[in-house]
């Protein structure tokens, strides 16, 4: 530089800064602002990939539980079949009185027809229910068995209020008979839920 001539020199200084000027406008305004564009592009890619993940997690969760509804329907298909239909008195008693069948108990009364209800255990149940109250006399366990095998084989079925009393016994019996009386409950399907078959 010293060989240059003071306005060569100057003008050498002028370019120089007016380059550095212009280098650092460039950093500026379009480097630094592509630079914080990619970083950006960089943050939507993240959250629009996590985005499908959840959406891919969400379409396989719906397939399960798709496939357990259709497992749950049929469930409640099976359990709607052993519903009372068709005239829901008639049905329950027909039924009490096959099932009795099996045990060594006399159950001459029904109580008269009863109308079918709203359930009234649980509020807003979509199905409705009939209650029959029938007394007997038996031995303590055949009432028991029939009451355990009863609820276990309709399960859409429930023995309420139970009473027991003792029996007059004809003289010479080992065990003692026992007078019952006993509400059965069962639940009657409604609306297009109603089972075809009767029970």
């Amino acid at each position: 530089m010293k060989r240059l001539g003071k306005q060569k020199r100057d003008q050498l200084i002028l370019t120089s800064m007016v380059i550095l000027i212009v280098l650092i406008g460039l950093w500026f305004l379009v480097i630094r602002a592509q630079k914080d564009g990619l970083t950006t592009l960089r943050g939507e890619k993240v959250s629009k990939e996590t985005k499908e993940a959840q959406m891919r997690d969400k379409i396989n969760t719906s397939k399960t539980v798709e496939a357990e509804l259709s497992k749950v329907t049929s469930k409640l298909a099976e359990k709607e079949e052993s519903m009372v239909s068709g005239d829901p008195y008639a049905s329950l008693v027909n039924t009490i009185r096959k099932f009795k069948l099996r045990y060594k108990l006399d159950i001459p009364q029904f109580s008269p027809a009863a109308s079918v209800a709203d359930v009234d255990l649980l509020p807003k149940f979509p199905y409705k229910q009939i209650k029959v109250s029938i007394s007997g006399s038996g031995y303590y366990e055949e009432i028991g068995k029939f009451v355990s095998d009863f609820e276990n084989e309709y399960s859409a079925s429930r023995v309420l209020n139970l009473e027991l009393t003792p029996s007059s016994s004809i003289p010479g019996e080992s065990k003692e008979k026992l007078s019952f009386r006993m509400d059965i409950v069962a639940l009657v399907a409604t609306g297009s839920a109603t089972p075809a078959n009767s029970r």
